[in-house]
C-alpha cells in the first residue's frame, strides 16, 4: 500500500503531462477521455448490484412464470446485498467519527477471502473521514493520511470515477500533510477536467499556503477562485489578511481589506484581531504617502457611492487604534468623525432585484406577484417607497392612516419629481377597519386618484412588494423595519448599506470597521476605529 500512495502523492504534485491523478505505464492501454481522473472500472458493479440469477422459464418449474419484482422489493434486495449492508456500516461509521471501525470494514472488503465491489459512495465516506482525522487529530494525522492515500491509490486502480466531494476529501489529505501544491493541483486539474470546483475544495489549498506563510500561494488560490467564479468569505479573506500583513504586503492587505468591506457585513472576533494587528505593525505605519490630491479622494468616494474612495494609504507615520461605539448619528465616540451613508453599486442593485424576483415568486402566488411588476412598469418608478404597515402602527397600538399621510406628505415635500410615494398596504387594511372610517376613505381616495397605492392580495407578505418596488425604482425607503427576520435572511442583508453595518475608509485616510460584538440589539455595536489623528 505505501508504494501506491508514493504513487498517489507523486501524480498529484502540479505537472503538465497529463489530467490523470494516476498515470501508471501499460503497453495497450488507450486514453479513456470521458474518464478525466480515473480508468475504465475493471467490473461492473455498482454500489447496490448484485449478480441476478438467471430468471427461471415455465419449463424449468412447470408452472407459471413469477411475477415482476417490484420496487420496493429491489430496493430490499439492495440494502441486504453486501454493497448495501457495507454502505450502512460506513454511513454509521462517518456519522460517529469512527474511523477505526471503517478501516476494519475496508479492509474486510478488500480481502480476497471475501471480497464486496466498492462504489463511489463507500469510497467517500472512507476518504471523508481520513480527511477529518488527519485534519483534526495531530497524534494520528500522518497515519490517517497514508491511509486515505492508500484508499484513493485503490479507488483509482478500480477505476472508480472521483467526484467533487472526493477530490475535496484528497485536498484535504494533501493539506494535512502540509502540501499545499498538492492541494491545489487537485482543485486545478478539477477545473480543467470540467468538474466544478466550489469553495470547500479551495479551502485546503488556500489555508494551507496561508499557514506555510506563503503569501505568494495563497494569491494564486485566490485568483483561481476569482476565474473559477467562486466567492471567498470571511475566514478564507482573514487567512489573506494575516498571511499579507506577516509579510508586510502593504498594497495587498489594502486591496484585502475593501474586498472584506464588500463582501463582509462584520467581522467576526479573529477577523477583528487580524485587522487590529495589520494597523499596530510597523509595515503599516509605514505604508501610505505624505500628500495626496484631495479632488482624487472625493472623485473616489463619490464614484464608490461614500464611504471609501479606494486611493490606497493616506498619511504616514503610526496609527491610533482601539475599539468604539457610534450614536445614533453615526458619529464614533473615539475619533470623533461621523460616517455616512453608502449607496448601492448599480450591478449589485440589478442582482438583487433578480434573486429578490425569483425567491418572492417561489413565496408569493405566481401571477399576483406578476400583476404587482407591470402595475409598477405602469405607474412607476417612484421617488420613495413607504411600508405602510410598518409607519401606520408606528408607535400605535391601533393603525394610523393619518400618521401614514403625514409621512406621505412630508415626503413628497422633499423628493425631486414632488410625486406621491409608493405606499404598501395590505388589501385587508384598504378594505375594512379603520379604513371605513369617511376621514379615513378620503385620505385612501386621494393614494388612488394619484396611482400611489398599491393593495397587496390576501395571504400575501407585504415585505415582498415594497422591498421589490424600492430596489427596482432605486427609490428612498421608509420603514420602522429592522430587517431581521427570516425574509432578509435568506436575501442577505449585506446588501443594506446602512451605516452601522458598513466598512469605511475616510477621506482623511482613517478606517472604520463593525464587529459582531454588540449584534445583540440590546447592546451598541462594536467598531474598529483605526486613525492616524489623535483620538479623544
Amino acid at each position: 500500500m505505501g508504494v501506491a500512495a508514493a504513487a498517489a502523492r507523486a501524480a498529484l504534485r502540479p505537472t503538465a503531462a497529463t489530467l490523470l491523478l494516476f498515470s501508471r505505464p501499460h503497453q495497450h492501454r488507450r486514453a479513456t477521455q470521458h474518464l478525466p481522473f480515473a480508468r475504465r472500472r475493471r467490473h461492473s458493479y455498482s454500489s447496490t448490484a448484485t449478480v441476478a440469477a438467471p430468471t427461471p422459464t415455465l419449463g424449468d418449474s412447470g408452472g407459471e412464470a413469477p411475477e415482476p419484482e417490484g420496487k420496493a422489493a429491489r430496493r430490499r434486495r439492495a440494502r441486504e446485498s453486501p454493497e448495501g449492508l457495507l454502505r450502512h456500516q460506513l454511513d454509521m461509521c462517518s456519522r460517529n467519527a469512527d474511523l477505526p471501525t471503517a478501516l476494519r470494514l475496508y479492509d474486510a472488503a478488500v480481502s480476497p477471502e471475501s471480497p464486496v465491489p466498492l462504489s463511489l459512495h463507500h469510497y467517500n465516506c472512507l476518504l471523508y473521514l481520513c480527511s477529518n482525522a488527519a485534519a483534526s487529530d495531530p497524534d494520528s494525522s500522518a497515519a490517517a493520511a497514508q491511509r486515505g492515500f492508500d484508499i484513493f491509490a485503490r479507488m483509482e486502480a478500480d477505476g472508480v470515477q472521483p467526484n467533487e466531494a472526493t477530490l475535496t476529501s484528497v485536498a484535504r489529505l494533501a493539506a494535512a500533510t502540509r502540501d499545499p501544491a498538492m492541494a491545489f493541483s487537485v482543485v486545478r486539474r478539477m477545473a480543467a477536467a470540467g468538474v466544478p470546483p466550489r469553495l470547500r475544495t479551495y479551502g485546503p489549498a488556500l489555508f494551507a499556503y496561508c499557514d506555510a506563510k506563503d503569501a505568494d500561494g495563497a494569491g494564486q488560490v485566490e485568483a483561481h477562485m476569482d476565474a473559477s467564479g467562486v466567492v471567498p468569505e470571511e475566514p478564507e479573506l482573514a487567512a489573506l489578511l494575516r498571511v499579507n500583513a506577516d509579510k508586510a504586503r502593504a498594497e495587498e492587505v489594502y486591496r484585502l481589506l475593501h474586498r472584506t468591506r464588500a463582501l463582509v457585513r462584520q467581522v467576526c472576533d479573529t477577523t477583528a484581531q487580524a485587522v487590529e494587528a495589520w494597523f499596530r505593525s510597523d509595515a503599516a505605519s509605514e505604508a501610505g504617502v505624505d500628500k495626496w490630491d484631495p479632488r482624487k479622494i472625493k472623485e473616489g468616494v463619490v464614484r464608490g457611492g461614500g464611504g471609501w474612495h479606494g486611493q490606497g494609504w493616506l498619511g504616514k507615520g503610526p496609527w491610533s487604534v482601539g475599539t468604539s461605539e457610534m450614536d445614533k448619528d453615526g458619529t464614533c465616540q473615539r475619533c470623533g468623525e461621523r460616517l455616512v451613508c453608502i449607496d448601492i453599486d448599480p450591478s449589485e442593485t440589478d442582482n438583487f432585484a433578480s434573486s429578490l424576483t425569483e425567491l418572492a415568486i417561489k413565496r408569493e402566488a405566481r401571477d399576483d406577484f406578476l400583476c404587482f411588476q407591470s402595475w409598477l412598469r405602469r405607474h412607476g418608478p417612484f421617488d420613495a417607497v413607504i411600508d405602510a404597515a410598518n409607519v401606520g402602527l408606528y408607535n400605535s397600538k391601533a393603525f394610523s392612516f393619518s400618521q401614514v399621510n403625514s409621512v406621505v406628505n412630508a415626503i413628497q415635500r422633499v423628493t425631486k419629481s414632488k410625486k406621491l410615494p409608493l405606499i404598501i398596504l395590505h388589501r385587508n387594511r384598504v378594505s375594512g377597519g379603520p379604513a371605513k372610517v369617511p376621514f379615513n376613505q378620503k385620505i385612501l381616495e386621494g393614494w388612488r386618484n394619484a396611482g400611489a397605492l398599491y393593495a397587496t392580495p390576501p395571504g400575501s407578505n407585504d415585505d415582498w412588494y415594497w422591498l421589490y418596488a424600492a430596489v427596482s425604482c432605486r427609490s428612498l425607503l421608509v420603514t420602522n423595519d429592522e430587517m431581521r427576520d427570516h425574509l432578509f435572511q435568506l436575501l442577505g442583508t449585506s446588501f443594506f448599506p446602512r451605516w452601522k453595518e458598513k466598512h469605511q475608509e475616510s477621506e482623511d485616510g482613517s478606517w472604520h470597521v463593525p464587529t459582531t460584538t454588540g449584534d445583540d440589539i440590546e447592546k451598541p455595536r462594536q467598531w474598529i476605529c483605526s486613525t492616524r489623528k489623535s483620538s479623544k
